[in-house]
């Protein structure tokens, strides 16, 4: 049994006409009252709503989830507005759309059940083939930050930019080819979704407001280095932060193989790959880096909860440090070659917008700054997303070999 907003149910009750497996009821209350399993599918900016109003109707002796992508709200909703009778055993796949879920984490939380409870919703998802991995709603909520809320930073910071001086990266020569495929095809997938997906991670989860801040901090710092031509204390800076993070020459907390190769990474283009590729200084992945060492965040300890598109942002920037020589002309890059200034500038603007989003909480004007992003890169969805995901999927396969 299934439901969804009343002004759809005769669209949904057509669409599943044929289908005897699932049963359209007009709402909450009704499938609240008959279920015995029931998961909350809705934004987590919504759900203490959508609790308060269907939650009294659930049926004596249910189990109730959710499958929101931050677990703090949902958990506070479920607990006010669920009868006492009620097992709560949280859930969240963690991944995104068109993602086959088969090897993916899964995060089961056991909030307030029964091991009879417990037992009865891991043998449902268990049709779904998804790594199970067992956390309480504040690790949910920490390492979510910690891996996704950062990353998707930085994905809509640069789609702000690009927005911003009005090009599609993969029409010139400047982003196209290596890391610059993950950076656009990341940054449009993204863009693909709704707003409220990224809204609600962000603003709602009260661990990732500090991963944001830093990062705006990280840019902005990092920007300013380079803007003034202090290239000691940029090197200083950068190193100091990759040995925090991918950890000493001896001792390197990276694997033996690179999470990347660059066969895969270079097949995923959107544009024709020049002869030599335009050096980047690579301020977005320099400043992932140095915010993750400020934090203390060690990416790699959170490989088993990881989403793909933490593992593919991971894999660029370990293919950026991995390279010494790289990483040092990425450093002269960015003090020597004012190539990428303006697109930096308003990077680290853009960042700096997203964070005071968060800070201010406000989801109206997330809403508006990602709606005006998104139909500016809308006409490009098309090739673009399913491009993105067969990377994504190129990746995945990679990682089984």
């Amino acid at each position: 049994m299934a439901c969804d907003r009343d002004d759809k149910y005769d669209a949904l009750v057509e669409e599943f006409s044929n289908n005897n497996k699932v049963q359209i009821l007009r709402n909450g209350h009704l499938v609240s009252r008959a279920s015995d399993y029931i998961i909350y599918s809705v934004e987590a900016a919504s759900i203490g709503r959508v609790v308060a109003q269907y939650g009294p109707s659930t049926k004596l002796g249910a189990i109730v989830g959710g499958q929101t992508s931050c677990k703090d709200p949902e958990i506070k909703a479920f607990e006010e507005h669920l009868p006492p009778d009620v097992d709560i055993v949280s859930c969240h796949s963690l991944h995104g759309p068109n993602v086959d879920p088969r090897g993916q984490p899964l995060v089961l939380i056991k909030h307030r059940a029964s091991d009879a409870s417990f037992a009865k919703v891991e043998t449902v998802l268990r049709c779904l083939h998804s790594k199970v991995v067992y956390l309480t709603a504040k690790e949910h909520d920490r390492i979510t930050a910690d891996t996704q809320a950062v990353t998707h930073a930085a994905f809509l910071s640069m789609g702000k930019a690009w927005h911003a001086n009005k090009q599609f990266p993969w029409e010139g020569a400047r982003y196209v080819g290596g890391i610059e495929n993950v950076k656009i095809n990341l940054m449009l997938r993204i863009y693909a979704q709704k707003w409220h997906v990224y809204a609600g991670l962000a603003i709602l989860n009260p661990e990732a407001h500090r991963q944001i801040n830093q990062f705006a901090k990280s840019t902005t710092e990092l920007y300013y280095l380079m803007l003034e031509g202090r290239a000691d204390e940029l090197r200083e800076r950068v190193y100091a932060a990759k040995e925090k993070v991918f950890g000493k020459e001896n001792s390197p907390k990276w694997g033996d193989r690179p999470l990347l190769k660059d066969d895969v990474l270079d097949r995923f283009s959107l544009g024709k790959k020049p002869d030599s590729p335009l050096p980047n200084n690579h301020l977005s992945l320099l400043a992932m880096v140095d915010c993750w060492s400020a934090l203390g965040i060690v990416p790699y300890d959170h490989m088993i909860c990881s989403t793909p598109l933490f593992r593919l942002w991971l894999g660029v920037a370990e293919h950026l440090f991995r390279d010494r020589g790289l990483l040092d002309d990425c450093l002269r890059v960015g003090i020597e070659d004012h190539t990428f200034r303006r697109d930096d500038l308003q990077f680290t603007i853009a960042a700096c917008g997203w964070a005071e989003c968060v800070a201010l909480r406000q989801f109206e004007t997330w809403r508006q700054r990602f709606a005006v992003t998104q139909e500016f890169f809308e006409p490009r969805f098309k090739g673009a997303v399913e491009m993105g995901n067969e990377m994504i999927k190129a990746v995945l396969e990679s990682e089984k070999k």
